[in-house]
């Protein structure tokens, strides 16, 4: 079973916190809650969320100021989710690394559908590069390791080829003959008998 995406919201009003963890919670989203700049920051590295829902209005800090310390070098989505309307404030969150903008008060259905398009992205831009990241997986496919958490995780070649193949397409379906390829290379396709056609 997949392990389920972690979010971080970042609200200091209790009720919008309370109202985000059900609502996450029941999508099976893994919650975890910070009520200021301060607590999001040791929650970031801590607990390493897949995507953060930030507030602008914190007590501690401005939340604009906080969207590139929370994006970090893994480039975590983030939707600020605000009551801020003004256009000035969307695009100044939006040029400075913001994922999505989500003006207070929201619809849940469509909020749970942002997040999932923000997620998408991640896992299609994380194809393109050499290390992929899957909540405790690390996978350097250019020294072609893998780590699980700080141990080292001993797969043979074969086994290594399709997890890189997987790693490589986030979010596809590969066929068996994908599969085969990526363990086997080209060769095996002259080895393996062709499906029946269809009558």
């Amino acid at each position: 079973m997949a392990k389920a995406h972690k979010i971080l919201v970042v609200d200091d009003e209790p009720t919008i916190r309370t109202l985000l963890r059900s609502t996450l919670a029941r999508a099976d989203y893994d919650v975890v809650e910070a009520a200021s700049a301060q607590q999001a920051m040791v929650s970031v590295n801590i607990d390493k969320p897949d995507l953060v829902l930030l507030d602008l209005g914190l007590p501690d800090r401005d939340g604009l100021e906080m969207i590139a310390a929370l994006r970090g070098e893994a480039g975590t989505p983030v939707i600020v989710v605000s009551a801020r309307e003004e256009m000035d404030q969307k695009v100044a969150a939006l040029d400075l690394g913001a994922d999505d903008y989500v003006t207070k008060p929201f619809d849940t259905l469509e909020l749970l559908a942002r997040i999932r398009a923000a997620l998408r992205r991640k896992l299609t831009s994380q194809a393109d590069k050499e290390v992929v990241d899957v909540g405790e997986i690390h996978i350097d496919l250019f020294r072609r390791s893998v780590r699980r958490g700080t141990d080292d995780v001993h797969l043979t070649p074969k086994e290594y080829s399709v997890l890189a193949e997987l790693a490589k397409h986030p979010g596809r379906v590969l066929t068996h003959a994908q599969l085969l390829r990526a363990a086997w290379g080209p060769a095996q396709e002259r080895h393996t008998p062709p499906s029946p056609q269809a009558a």
